[in-house]
Parts: structure tokens; sequence; C-alpha cells
């Protein structure tokens, strides 16, 4: 096979990954609004037919974008859990941070700032953004909590408050990655997010524990994947 013909098809294979990496970028730094799908193509490269062939419209880009930066994302998370031993608590140490680790330090942490900035001006895309995220994250947290009032690792509690318990600071230190952070306000301790994401998940399932005794240990983070 001649050599031109394969980089040719190397660089058509890449190309999706392209247009959604330089379509997150500039509704990051624009807004999705404010972006025009000309400006994708440029970013990316290649004609305005070109992404028009691949995603033909903006809005089916931005879906393209939710899909693969968080969907595919929790999916992976999902996977994760199932493979590992241990009680549901500590499947939720290690998956959590794990997951929120990866995609505070990726483009994809950007997403949540469209999310809480424009989708109530795009209902179909606030829907979507809701089937393809919110409900199967929520899903794999409130799973792994019932589980653990069923085995007696957890006391009753409100699932889903827990959930967003867990989650909301987690959203707003993406948020804030991208708003203060971006403007060089950046929190000592949120240099290296890591410890931060470990130590807040493992307070909240802390105080989820069963206390029979004054003295029992706390949970302990594991050692980051």
């Amino acid at each position: 096979m001649p050599a031109a013909f394969t980089a040719r098809q190397r660089r058509k294979d890449a190309r999706p990954q392209e247009l959604l990496d330089a379509a997150l970028e500039l509704f990051v730094e624009k807004g999705f609004a404010a972006t025009r799908s000309e400006e994708v193509a440029v970013r990316a490269g290649v004609s305005k037919g070109t992404l028009y062939l691949y995603y033909p419209s903006k809005e089916e880009l931005l879906k393209a974008v939710i899909q693969q930066a968080l969907a595919a994302k929790i999916a992976e998370g999902r996977a994760m859990a199932q493979g590992l031993q241990g009680s549901p608590g500590d499947k939720l140490l290690t998956v959590l941070p794990h997951w929120w680790g990866e995609v505070y330090r990726s483009p994809a942490s950007g997403v949540f700032k469209l999310v809480i900035t424009e989708m109530c001006n795009f209902p179909e895309l606030a829907q979507f953004y809701a089937r393809e995220v919110i409900e199967p994250g929520s899903a794999l947290v409130a799973e792994h909590l019932e589980a653990g009032m069923a085995c007696g690792e957890f006391r009753r509690h409100d699932v889903m408050s827990t959930v967003y318990s867990i989650v909301m600071p987690l959203i707003m230190l993406c948020l804030h990655k991208h708003s203060l952070g971006a403007c060089g306000m950046v929190e000592p301790m949120l240099a290296d997010p890591d410890p931060f994401i470990r130590h807040h998940v493992a307070l909240v399932l802390d105080g989820l524990r069963h206390r029979p005794d004054a003295a029992r240990e706390p949970l302990t983070p594991p050692t980051p994947v």
C-alpha cells in the first residue's frame, strides 16, 4: 500500500477526533451560541463541508462532544467498578476519585461550564445531557450507595441527596478551573486536585458509615489508580 495513501487514511480516521477537540476548545473559550461552525472547521484544519460530512449541525457536534467527553467515561467507570473487589464503599472510593481526576485534568472538564451557562437556552441539548450524563452517572453512584445500605456498610439515608452531596462539589471544582482558575486565580490546594477529590469522597462516605463504636477508624482513600 503506498505510503501516501496510508497517511491520508490515517488523517481521515483521525478527523472526527480533531473536530471534536476543536469544537470543545472553542465552545469553552467562546461559548456554544457564540461559536460558528466555520470556526470549528478552521481550527480543525478542514473545510466547512468536511465538518458537515461528519456532524450535520452544531447541535450534533456538541452532542458528540458530550457523548465522548463524559457519557463514554461513565460507561468506563461502571466497567471499572464491576471489575473491582471489595465493599460498595471501597469501590466508590476507587472509582470516583479516579474518574473525576481524569475528567478534571482533561478538556472534558469544560463541558460543565457549557451546561451551567448555556443549556437553559437549548432545551433539547439539556435533555440530551440529562439522559446521557446525569441519569447514568447518578445511577452508578446510587447503586453502590444502595448496595452499601443493603449489606450494612452504610446507615439508611436519602440516596439521591447523597449522590448530589458527592457530585456537586466536584462539578464546582471543574467550574473553578474554567472560571477563576482560567484567570490565574488557582487555589494552592487545587494545583493538584487529586488529594482534594479523594478527601471529599472519603469524607462523605465516612459520614454514612454505621458507628457502633465512636473510635471506629474512618474510611481511608485508596492509592490513586
